[in-house]
């Protein structure tokens, strides 16, 4: 199986789907989601979907309904805008890696695959992990380690990293995992492994300068009454989600005028969901995800 969706039944019901409506999935992967949509939808549905991962693209749904777009979600508003969509009743995102990319030795996303050290979601991308691990500064690659995914050795880590690359160029996973083993917390070897590796993704792929750039085309093309969800799997994106279903930017407070009145785009759905147990269970890839939705007023 390419990805097993996250959340199926919640996120779906958190779009509160009209028959005829417009609705994006702006995360295709494996289409779990978007086929459930899809079976949400009467015939005069319409679903357009994202995804950036050719891979990803080789899963298409043969449905007159679906519109496959291989492009980035940040160019969601000019993607619809070019369709003939000006506003859609609902979004709906699936923030994490797909079950595929970690199971892909090649694609270097995993701590537990030997492989180049690649990491980009889009293959013709530039920017790889290796790339980075050989090539920022002590400060950037501390800088990263910190604000990507709370690593408190962040500076200790990089100093590392930056003393090993003077020996010999980091190409591989295994090759990194090795040089690490100095700085990672006994018993805890394999979960500051993974932050360390979402740290690199996150900054080979730009994922938070992109999350930022779709949350902001949203209150232009959801209509009144349409749902935006998420589902986000680090604190980082999902505090941003966070923020801004509830100010409308990504500051602690609402933007305000010269009045000192806020104008909100959102009201939120619901504070959050996560996984049940049993899903848990059968997907452990899901413990970590939260699940977002907001209303635009």
């Amino acid at each position: 199986m390419y990805h097993n969706p996250v959340m199926l039944e919640e996120s779906i019901t958190s779009l509160e789907i009209k028959e005829d409506g417009v609705y994006v999935d702006l995360t295709f992967g494996g289409g779990g989601h978007s086929k459930a949509i899809l079976n949400a939808l009467g015939k005069n549905g319409k679903l357009l979907a994202f995804d950036q991962d050719l891979d990803a693209i080789k899963n298409r749904i043969l449905d007159d309904r679906l519109l496959l777009i291989n492009q980035n979600f940040k160019f969601l508003k000019q993607n619809l805008l070019y369709h003939g969509y000006q506003m859609v009743d609902g979004i709906l995102a699936d923030l994490g890696v797909s079950s595929y990319q970690f199971d892909k030795p090649e694609r270097g996303f995993s701590i537990r695959h030997q492989s180049k050290l690649d990491m980009r979601m889009n293959k013709n991308g530039e920017l790889t992990a290796s790339e980075i691990l050989n090539n920022y500064s002590e400060l950037e690659l501390a800088k990263i380690f910190y604000e990507y995914s709370d690593l408190r050795n962040s500076r200790a880590i990089a100093k590392l990293i930056v003393n090993k690359r003077n020996e010999n160029k980091i190409i591989s996973t295994q090759q990194l995992n090795n040089l690490l083993d100095p700085v990672l917390l006994k018993g805890y070897e394999n979960k500051t492994l993974a932050k360390i590796y979402q740290a690199l993704r996150i900054e080979v792929n730009n994922e938070i300068e992109v999350l930022k750039q779709l949350l902001v085309q949203l209150p232009d093309i959801l209509k009144t009454g349409g749902r935006a969800s998420f589902i986000t799997y680090h604190s980082v994106e999902d505090r941003l989600v966070k923020r801004f279903i509830k100010n409308g930017c990504f500051g602690l407070e609402p933007l305000k005028d010269d009045f000192g009145k806020a104008d909100l785009p959102f009201k939120q759905s619901f504070k959050f969901k996560v996984p049940s147990n049993e899903e848990i269970k059968n997907n452990s890839r899901s413990r970590s995800a939260k699940l977002r939705s907001a209303e635009r007023i």
